[in-house]
């Protein structure tokens, strides 16, 4: 599989996490309802841009002292391992606390984080520092919000992780919003790209039918079936180039 290039990580972050999702539906490479974080997992800051970028996996305690070491000490080894993955990291946490008992992570870890290049977080437990990691500009994706840091520390990283219903392993392709988080299948990221606007476009014959002020059934039946048309090319396009 060739490398994913940085023009294709753009072009994907043009567009929201449904869209991604839909394009992604076109490959038939999984079935539709796996592949995305479940509702427990949501954007801390909605207002931001898309994120996407590679996953950084570790798993996290906060309920008891660790072993050796703490936190910041463990974020170190954490990064170090940054340059293993094919793209911007995505930093991934699977808290193993259940219930959360601390956050996750707060404003050092995510300035830390962002030093090293990495382009968002998601953990299945909970963060802080809300206002600090906003102004930032680092999107964070969380089940919830604790004020305290408890005994923090990384128990094992680059690892698989379950993380909002769902398995993610190390390198795995990442592209979030308000809206949740998907993997993006790595075969599939440059012709999602390539085909992204027009699969926006055929669902923009409908919305425009819609928006022209007085619409009938008999348009949006033609609009519907247009836009069904366009996105069936589309389906053959990519089965193809499979």
């Amino acid at each position: 599989m060739s490398a994913i290039s940085t023009k294709v990580l753009e072009k994907l972050r043009q567009f929201d996490t449904p869209t991604i999702c839909n394009l992604v539906e076109l490959f038939e490479v999984r079935p539709r309802n796996a592949g995305y974080m479940d509702s427990r997992i949501q954007a801390c800051f909605p207002e931001m841009a898309p994120m996407v970028g590679f996953a950084a996996t570790a798993t996290f305690r906060a309920g008891g002292p660790p072993r050796e070491g703490d936190a910041y000490s463990s974020t170190t080894n954490q990064v170090e391992r940054f340059g293993e993955l094919s793209g911007p990291p995505v930093v991934v946490f699977q808290d193993l606390d259940d219930p959360a008992e601390a956050a996750t992570f707060g404003e050092v870890m995510c300035t830390t984080y962002q030093a090293f290049g990495a382009v968002g977080l998601i953990t299945s437990g909970a963060g802080r520092d809300l206002d600090q990691v906003r102004d930032i500009g680092f999107p964070a994706f969380t089940n919830g919000t604790i004020c305290a840091h408890g005994y923090c520390h990384i128990v094992d990283a680059h690892v698989p992780v379950h993380v909002g219903g769902m398995a993610i392993y190390p390198d795995d392709l990442l592209h979030g919003d308000l809206n949740g988080v998907t993997t993006i299948p790595k075969d599939t990221a440059a012709e999602m790209a390539d085909i992204a606007d027009a699969y926006v476009a055929a669902e923009g014959v409908i919305l425009g039918v819609l928006r022209a002020g007085t619409p009938s059934v008999t348009h949006l039946k033609e609009a519907i079936a247009e836009a069904q048309s366009q996105i069936a090319a589309l389906r053959k396009q990519v089965s193809r180039a499979g």
